[in-house]
């Protein structure tokens, strides 16, 4: 058995079942190694969607994941999606084939690039050791919760294993839950016992099994409205008193009754400027706490008056269980009805502007949260766009929703969705990208076609980049540079095997309603001419803070 294979065999017994990649010579042995395992192999067609399906599989699945990739541009193909995962802390690992000869075409620095994207950089250096420092990148992964690339040398994978090398190591011991102190727990039981307007904003932390309930009881012990931030948008569906997202994508009222909390308290959240609205959903008088299982993620974004260490369920229910009397709080009849009639965006009112060949992107997201089923999971892109989908079409818990948001790079919606379709295959995937990122990730129309995803992919088409021509455009800078022809991006899709509809008025949709009623044979793209004479209101709000 040679060393590529040893690795490959002893990574999949360790637990890692889904690969995503783009094989070549370097990761070729590797790659069919893992999959002669037991290992699934999904076959991008470029390894920056590879990248990015791979991270939003293992976001939605929990599960550790990895990507394959080739030496040199294999990996700098790769690098915004390894970026994406690092810096959402997604447990991912990267293995790619390495050449230590410097006059090779292939030679780069890829340690030096996995630091700068803030992955953590390992190295398989010998026959000897290599099943070893695998299964440590591996661990590493896992417990610290990193983005781990794993180089491996061509000359050490080409060598033979050492005898008694174990092919079943065994699977990976789960990240061990941090317990708060009982100072922390008596702190917080104490501060909440005093606050008569709580709310709690959960976050990335609060997205594990059991949390969510911890969560509620605590709430409702409390009298705490909840709301979640953008990557946990779900997690409280359902709850009478869920505001839905803080920050910039929140309703009117949602951002109403943050403002007006004595006590916010984020479990799991990093209370950034983007949830926290650069500060603005902070009265000079609230109390912020922040829960974290990680020390140095408190008060990293901003001041908090008591910061605690420990996880997110284990810390609540401690906190529950420290007693207290029952409180009321926010949670009163007049806050209840404005909460079912107001908190949700598609029941604020607005002016429908659709005319002219062109479609309300507000108007059109309504449309297709009526259309479309309950049971879904959305994949969404980065631009001017992107709060239609995510705030207006509901989703059933905090796996519908997979936000690639960290690097807020565009590009990378597409394959978002190919990856959490595939963590979740019992139910409908949607995609929603601006024409941009679209045309930016075209590639893997072909993937989504291949796999047979009964998937929707629905563009925002506004023949242009949005943010920049809505930020630039008001003072009359000149957009020649960001604004293109009309682009008939159906025509690529079927290009590619899909169907596809051309949307520019609500009657248009009749054919998607004819596509959930049909086979579903082959996937869906709904080119959506939206409206495009004004920003978002969350891009509004994002260049006012900056």
């Amino acid at each position: 058995m040679r060393v590529a294979e040893a690795v490959g065999r002893a990574l999949s017994a360790a637990g890692v079942r889904q690969v995503f990649g783009v094989v070549g010579s370097g990761n070729f042995h590797l790659t069919n190694a893992m999959v002669a395992a037991g290992s699934s192999y999904v076959a991008a067609r470029h390894e920056g969607g590879a990248a990015t399906m791979a991270d939003a599989y293992a976001r939605v699945s929990g599960a550790l994941t990895a990507l394959s990739v080739h030496q040199g541009p294999g990996l700098t193909n790769a690098l915004t999606g390894i970026a994406e995962a690092a810096k959402s802390r997604t447990p991912l690992l990267v293995l790619a084939a390495e050449v230590t000869e410097p006059r090779s075409n292939f030679h780069i620095g890829q340690e030096a690039l996995a630091r700068a994207v803030g992955a953590a950089p390992m190295r398989i250096t010998s026959a000897e050791d290599a099943v070893g420092q695998a299964l440590t990148a591996a661990r590493r992964a896992v417990h610290e919760r990193r983005t781990v690339l794993l180089n491996l040398f061509l000359e050490v994978q080409a060598r033979q294993a050492p005898d008694g090398v174990p092919a079943q190591p065994g699977p990976l011991p789960a990240r061990a839950p941090v317990e708060p102190t009982a100072a922390d727990v008596t702190a917080l039981a104490h501060l909440l016992e005093g606050a008569r307007r709580p709310v709690f904003v959960a976050g990335r932390g609060a997205r594990s099994p059991g949390a969510a309930d911890a969560l509620e009881a605590l709430a409702d012990h409390c009298g705490a409205l909840l709301a979640t931030s953008a990557v946990a948008r779900g997690l409280f569906h359902g709850n009478p008193w869920s505001l839905d997202v803080s920050g910039g994508f929140a309703s009117p009222l949602t951002a109403e009754l943050i403002g007006a909390s004595d006590t916010v308290v984020g479990w799991g959240c990093a209370l950034n400027m983007w949830t926290m609205r650069h500060g603005a959903l902070l009265g000079p008088g609230t109390t912020v706490v922040q829960v974290d299982d990680e020390a140095s993620a408190l008060g990293a974004h901003r001041t908090v008056g008591l910061g605690v260490t420990g996880d997110v369920e284990l810390t609540a229910r401690r906190v529950l269980a420290a007693g207290g009397e029952k409180r009321q709080g926010r949670r009163t009849a007049d806050v209840a009805a404005a909460v079912a009639a107001r908190v949700r965006w598609r029941d604020v009112p607005y002016e429908d502007t659709s005319g002219k060949g062109r479609i309300d992107p507000r108007t059109l997201s309504s449309a297709l949260d009526d259309l479309l089923p309950a049971e879904r999971v959305i994949g969404v892109d980065s631009g001017n766009f992107m709060g239609y989908p995510v705030m207006y079409l509901s989703v059933p818990d905090e796996n519908g929703l997979c936000f690639t948001q960290a690097f807020q790079s565009i590009g990378l919606g597409l394959a978002t969705a190919i990856g959490a379709a595939l963590a979740r295959p019992d139910r409908l995937p949607v995609a929603a990208l601006g024409d941009g990122g679209a045309l930016m990730g075209a590639a893997e129309l072909d993937t989504v076609r291949r796999l047979g995803l009964p998937m929707v992919v629905v563009v925002y088409n506004d023949d242009g980049y949005g943010a920049e021509v809505h930020h630039f455009g008001p003072d009359g800078h000149p957009l020649d540079t960001v604004e293109f022809p009309e682009t008939d991006i159906a025509a690529v899709a079927r290009g590619y095997g899909f169907e596809a509809v051309t949307v520019r008025e609500r009657t248009d949709l009749r054919a998607v309603q004819d596509w959930l009623s049909g086979p579903r044979s082959a996937p869906l793209l709904i080119d959506a001419k939206v409206v495009k004479d004004r920003g978002s209101w969350w891009l509004e709000e994002a260049f006012r803070g900056h």
